[in-house]
């Protein structure tokens, strides 16, 4: 899981005039990977009229690539992944790029690729993600933006395909969910799990792969935020909660490597129940229900199928509820693992959002009701009380 940071201030950005200021400089692991990069670089520079010079940071990621903004004599900027290969493999990026830019969407251009050496060059989509334009406080303004988001899966989606994609079946769903009693539970909160709290969580997890391997399978993006969407040029600079629509242009998607061939609810449940900002309950039912219309219409519900979802909305947002908790264990895990064995403790700022999503779906079904003891217990937090109405 990525998770690419804020663009660094355009004021801080170089200069074709000059060098990138001393506080923005790249600096290298060794001289060697600096060296391989150089050598790559001075080629193109000539052949896409690239500025050595103004070579700067432009984004952080949570695995261990890394993205460098470069300018041009032509004016526009260009984006350098560099990608130890030791470390990370490239391939998965270029192949779900090309699916993505032939299902129609906003990709970054592969421009250049060494493979062996884990460095590519690739259009530049610009400075500021989405999630810099939204304010939690102002639903309204950031409706239209979702609404576009929504639009951006179902063209993902319709393009699906089996067998082009890795899938994300049950050996996967359960690796992940090992994440969260791993890595959060041990390793993080430091607890052993006795035999009747490992029953629990096993069963738990028996359920939510039962109810996630229901659903019908499309492509999956696997990060599908709005930190991971580049806002259209027309857009960016202004600020949270701005006037800014999409009508400026289409939303640029990022962080695809991981992407696979599995349930239709993994992408709608991570734009709507996201990382790293939350919505009220009414405004992701509100983008959900009108996401599947459209999805429905478009034969991607499998309404002739067991679940019924072409059908009720209900029974499809109660699956989304249990694609998400899935999500949430997994991230919680990947948070704890971050901070742990990459030395990244910025992740675990955002632990008690997703906290929050467990408990409030354990707590709406019955089913999940010993799931939801057991965390109040170890997370020493208060079990709901009164009635919790909708429950399952």
């Amino acid at each position: 899981m990525s998770h690419p940071s804020s663009s660094l201030p355009a004021a801080a950005a170089a200069s074709a005039a000059g060098p990138a200021p001393a506080a923005f400089a790249v600096t290298w692991p060794d001289a060697a990977r600096q060296a391989a990069f150089e050598a790559w670089l001075a080629p193109l520079a000539g052949t896409h009229q690239l500025l050595p010079h103004t070579l700067r940071p432009a984004s952080a990621d949570a695995s261990f690539r890394r993205y460098l903004r470069i300018d041009s004599a032509t004016g526009a900027s260009r984006i350098v992944m560099d990608a130890p290969p030791d470390k990370e493999n490239c391939s998965p990026f270029v192949h779900v790029q090309g699916l993505l830019a032939a299902a129609g969407l906003h990709v970054p251009q592969i421009l250049a690729w060494d493979e062996p050496g884990g460095f590519m060059l690739l259009s530049d989509l610009g400075h500021q993600t989405l999630i810099e334009l939204l304010d939690p406080a102002r639903p309204d303004q950031a409706f239209a933006w979702y609404q576009q988001a929504t639009d951006v899966l179902l063209d993902w989606q319709m393009a699906s395909r089996p067998g082009v994609l890795p899938a994300y079946d049950e050996a996967l769903l359960r690796r992940e969910l090992a994440l969260f009693p791993d890595w959060y539970l041990a390793r993080h909160r430091g607890v052993t799990l006795d035999a009747t709290q490992q029953a629990t969580l096993q069963a738990a997890f028996d359920a939510i792969v039962a109810h996630n391997l229901a659903a019908p399978s499309v492509y999956v993006h696997r990060d599908f935020m709005p930190r991971n969407f580049m806002a259209p040029p027309g857009a960016q600079g202004q600020l949270a909660g701005s006037l800014a629509t999409p009508a400026d242009g289409p939303l640029g998607v990022l962080d695809f490597q991981d992407a696979v061939y599995g349930p239709i609810t993994y992408d709608i449940a991570s734009l709507l129940r996201d990382a790293f900002i939350s919505w009220e309950e009414e405004f992701v039912i509100d983008i959900t229900v009108r996401y599947w219309e459209k999805a429905r219409k478009a034969g991607l519900m499998g309404a002739n199928s067991a679940s019924g979802w072409g059908n009720d909305f209900g029974e499809f947002y109660r699956s989304v509820e249990w694609m998400g908790l899935q999500r949430h264990l997994k991230v919680a895990g990947i948070f704890a693992r971050l901070t742990l064995r990459d030395g990244k403790p910025k992740y675990l700022a955002d632990t008690p959002r997703f906290m929050a999503y467990i408990r409030a779906t354990a707590n709406r079904y019955r089913q999940l009701g010993p799931l939801l003891k057991m965390l109040d217990q170890i997370e020493g937090t208060e079990p709901a009380v009164g009635f919790a109405y909708g429950r399952m």
